[in-house]
């Protein structure tokens, strides 16, 4: 019998993954939602996050994972936005419609929203996922599963990070820390089609030629998280790490830059100069996730020059703990995928 889905039945590292069989059938969406068949799920460190129990509404047993895409194979009642048949990938979460947030167009800044995939509905380690209608977007046809089930939260991140919140000019410099990472190789392409000087920083030597091939200009191997030392001041900082690199990141600013913080591989919490903020005009942003919006720009320049998939390996679902537990170990270039 052949694995349907992957549940943590609690938080932590003890026990592993549980890989469960149910006798296959697709799930019945309720009413205002469709079922998808996932072709793949990205391993994302958030995923990592939330077994290790920070996240407070973490509701368990839950099937992990907010990455996937697929084809919508049955529709509920009300749901008139998709069809079967339709290729779509998912947003992480939904968004109510009606809260200042998603009036304004925020949605990914919804107050009231409900659906976080993998937190509090069960997520993208599965054959099929059931979902709201307003959690996914419309998938490239052509695109590889792998690459387009983490489209939204590398490609889409950095997009949003550094276009729509970082307001990321031609002819800037840039830094972006954690850049193996699957948000980091993105962010780098991103980067380089706009500005004038891209700064990759990592902890561990052997990413300098992949970087390089993806647009940096410079390589920083820090692992001491010192590299503002070593680094002319930049435009604009896209901090893919969080606690290790956010005070580095802040200090490489020119006065006037902004940094914009994605990551959270720690749970330490960061201290701040104020004066570097008063007295530098210095910004520190906060991105939230990309919106459908976001994602319409990201694939239209995506479709005007193809993006580097940031995909480096692929597992069967079975072996998504061992994913996890890889990922845990740190120093992976790029993102894992689970193939169903």
């Amino acid at each position: 019998m052949s694995i349907d889905k992957i549940v943590m039945r609690e938080p932590g590292w003890d026990a592993d993954l549980e890989a469960v069989s149910s006798g296959g059938g697709i799930p019945t969406p309720g009413p205002g939602q469709v079922t998808v068949a996932l072709e793949a799920s990205g391993v994302c460190h958030r995923d990592l996050i939330d077994r290790a129990g920070r996240i407070p509404f973490l509701m368990t047993p839950i099937v992990p994972g907010h990455e996937g895409v697929g084809r919508v194979v049955a529709v509920g009642e009300g749901a008139a936005e998709w069809t079967v048949g339709d290729r779509v990938a998912t947003l992480h979460r939904d968004a109510c419609g009606s809260c200042q947030s998603c009036q304004a167009g925020e949605t990914s800044l919804c107050q009231s929203g409900a659906f976080v995939l993998g937190l509090i509905a069960d997520g993208t380690y599965a054959r099929h996922i059931v979902t709201t209608c307003n959690a996914l977007y419309t998938a490239d046809a052509a695109m590889e599963s792998g690459m387009a089930a983490t489209l939204h939260c590398t490609f889409g991140t950095a997009w949003r990070s550094l276009i729509t919140v970082g307001g990321l000019n031609h002819g800037e410099r840039v830094l972006i820390t954690g850049a193996n990472g699957g948000v980091g190789m993105a962010a780098v392409q991103i980067a380089a089609r706009r500005a004038r000087e891209v700064v990759a920083v990592v902890r561990r030597e052997g990413h300098e030629e992949s970087l390089k091939a993806l647009g940096a200009t410079q390589v920083l191997v820090s692992p001491d998280n010192r590299f503002h030392y070593s680094v002319a001041p930049v435009d604009l900082a896209l901090d893919c790490v969080g606690t290790p690199t956010f005070n580095a990141a802040l200090r490489s600013l020119r006065v006037g830059g902004r940094v914009v913080v994605v990551g959270n591989v720690t749970d330490e919490r960061s201290s701040v100069n104020l004066g570097l903020l008063i007295t530098m005009g210095k910004s520190v942003l906060g991105p939230g996730g990309a919106n459908r919006a976001d994602m319409a720009a990201c694939l239209a320049e995506h479709r005007r020059e193809p993006f580097t998939s940031v995909v480096t390996s692929s597992l069967p679902l079975d072996q998504a703990d061992a994913a996890q537990r890889r990922l845990l170990a740190g120093g992976h270039h790029g993102r894992m995928v689970l193939k169903m």
